[in-house]
């Protein structure tokens, strides 16, 4: 227990956790999501993404079978990354699954962007149809973030077109 006058901020996640335990394992899992991909590497979080965090049992969804196959190959690797991240009574085992992966939730505007301005509601419209033709999520971020900086810069410029 922390002492009253202490100047240490206690994260509000560790509150919430020891508040509310069941929401200790929600607020890792959704760690874990966000961390994922810094955790696994590039190629392996394109092939694969975490599901729920269940009694410390953390499903790995893979996108084909031969992706399936080299994580189970990969399980103690994987384990070994996740207890050194989030200690050893985070995860306990990892259960293996194929399905669809979830894209990737756009990253929110970095804080130079929101000075400068944002696309307008129809510019986004356009925006999105335009990105949703491209199959790979890694390049449709991409091309978001080049789509959006083209058309504040066309606006700013006074390009109306």
């Amino acid at each position: 227990m922390r002492q009253i006058g202490s100047r240490d901020p206690t994260p509000v996640g560790s509150l919430l956790g020891s508040a509310v335990p069941k929401l200790a394992e929600r607020l890792l899992e959704v760690r874990i999501r966000r961390e994922w991909r810094q955790l696994v590497g590039r190629e392996t979080a394109r092939r694969c993404q975490p599901g729920e965090l269940r009694n410390r049992t953390l499903e790995l969804i893979a996108d084909n079978s031969p992706w399936l196959q080299e994580l189970a190959l990969r399980e103690s690797e994987l384990r070994s990354c996740l207890t050194e991240r989030y200690g050893p009574a985070a995860v306990r085992s990892l259960r293996f699954s194929l399905g669809a992966l979830r894209p990737d939730p756009p990253e929110p505007p970095r804080r130079e962007a929101r000075e400068k301005g944002q696309p307008t509601g129809e510019e986004m419209r356009i925006i999105d149809t335009a990105v949703s033709l491209i199959p790979d999520p890694d390049l449709q971020l991409r091309a978001r973030r080049l789509f959006e900086k083209a058309c504040v810069a066309a606006r700013s410029r006074g390009d109306t077109r």
